[in-house]
């Protein structure tokens, strides 16, 4: 039986700030990416999100990022190896006290914006990132992009990884994605909903140039602040058990 990890970038509101759609989409999903401070989120949302992963049975992630709030996380800085695994540590370290108050555990990390991109091609910056990881918990789990450098420095240190795959955005033959919102509107869920399919099944996805390329899927993402998010979510969940394929946590995957 095939298995798929639903995956979900959560509690990024801070303060006054609303952003996504965490109590809509947490039902559906089976591992949360937490934001940790650096690029959104503050302790009160943090507190929150855990309570609320933990409520659904969700697996839980640190989503560490760049120093960056005020850009979101998604500019790229530049940061010496030393000064990223302070980075992780110091929002991986946050995330698991309140991980430890709630008596539950941090299953994987996916390393946000900039920084998820910017390790997907450096692998200095990719090393740096899965050393500080394994030197917290060697069972922590890596989310990375098909053919990325952390994937590749995860099977030469022994880290366990997952292969991400995305349900809203467009990707490359290589894997990757195209880093833009134009076109983020959903207007046909059913057909997002059965490329997923397609990418679990039969590991191939057309491009946003129009070739069909290998990919593999060990987890899905969905964007909490993709516009409709919430109801593409409950389509995919839909369309996989139509299809005989099981939704369950990374952890319980690999």
């Amino acid at each position: 039986m095939y298995k798929v990890d639903l995956n979900c970038d959560m509690g990024e509101s801070f303060g006054l700030y609303q952003m996504g759609n965490d109590e809509e989409i947490m039902p559906y999903i089976t591992s949360a990416n937490i934001a940790c401070g650096f690029h959104a989120g503050d302790p009160h949302v943090m507190r929150r999100t855990v309570e609320l992963a933990k409520k659904y049975g969700v697996g839980i992630g640190a989503h560490p990022g760049f120093p960056d709030l005020l850009g979101f996380g998604r500019r790229y800085m530049t940061c010496t190896p030393s000064e990223v695994k302070d980075y992780i540590l110091y929002q991986v370290g946050a995330l698991r006290e309140f991980c430890a108050a709630e008596k539950v555990r941090i299953q994987h990390c996916k390393p946000h914006g900039a920084l998820y991109m910017k390790a997907g091609e450096d692998k200095e910056l990719a090393r740096a990132i899965l050393e500080t990881m394994h030197r917290i918990d060697p069972e922590m789990i890596i989310f990375a992009m098909n053919q990325s450098e952390v994937i590749e420095e995860a099977i030469k240190m022994g880290v366990p990884f997952a292969r991400e795959a995305y349900s809203d955005r467009e990707h490359t033959e290589t894997g990757s994605i195209i880093l833009t919102r134009k076109g983020s509107e959903i207007t046909d869920y059913d057909a997002m909903a059965q490329r997923v399919v397609r990418m679990v099944k039969e590991e191939r996805v057309l491009t946003y140039d129009g070739k069909d390329a290998a990919i593999k899927a060990d987890t899905i993402c969905i964007h909490g602040d993709t516009p409709g998010a919430p109801k593409l979510a409950k389509k995919i969940v839909e369309a996989l058990k139509e299809n005989n394929i099981e939704v369950a946590p990374i952890h319980t995957i690999l």
